[in-house]
């Protein structure tokens, strides 16, 4: 499914345990780490997909979470040229999506990667809340930092530490004060 713009409906999660550090996963047979992320099919709605996508990549159902909230807007991200499939129609410029957080009710070993028909990842670690603003591919970080600023919130509410440190503590702090 692509919009008429061009953009691919999408979800991202944001998983989080009680000390406010998030899962961070490696994609299988590289050296890049994101967030799990998929595509909305026909006739889901973003939270069906994202229960869905949590399942594929993660192995985690939905008794194993506990959802904390969602952002309010599509947030959107193109792609780089190399990346768009020229041969393909409608042609795919990036993806909007809608963003959850999510807080991990079981235990790590509940965490698996043979869900899906092809595995997404093959690790994972915890890492504190900013870390992957730095890690995450360079056409992702505007959509990382939105979602991450607006979920944070959540989490501050619920009393679950957010450690933010250097330029992103400050803008962080800048956002929580107005």
């Amino acid at each position: 499914m692509i919009d008429s713009k061009g953009y691919r409906p999408n979800v991202g999660i944001i998983l989080c345990n009680d000390e406010g550090r998030v899962f961070w996963a490696k994609r299988t047979g590289a050296n890049s780490w994101q967030f799990p992320q998929g595509g909305i099919n026909e006739g889901e709605d973003p939270e069906q997909a994202m229960y869905r996508e949590l399942w594929e990549e993660t192995g985690l159902r939905s008794e194993h979470v506990q959802l904390l909230g969602r952002t309010r807007y599509w947030l959107r991200y193109q792609l780089p040229e190399r990346y768009m499939r020229k041969n393909s129609w409608p042609l795919c410029i990036g993806q909007k999506q809608i963003w959850f957080i999510l807080r991990l009710l079981t235990q790590d070993s509940d965490v698996r990667f043979d869900c899906g028909a092809k595995p997404e990842f093959d690790g994972w670690r915890w890492v504190d809340y900013w870390e992957p603003l730095k890690d995450v591919v360079y056409f992702k970080r505007k959509v990382y930092r939105r979602a991450m600023s607006e979920l944070g919130e959540i989490l501050l509410a619920d009393s679950v530490p957010v450690k933010a440190d250097g330029f992103l503590a400050k803008k962080w702090q800048q956002q929580k004060s107005r």
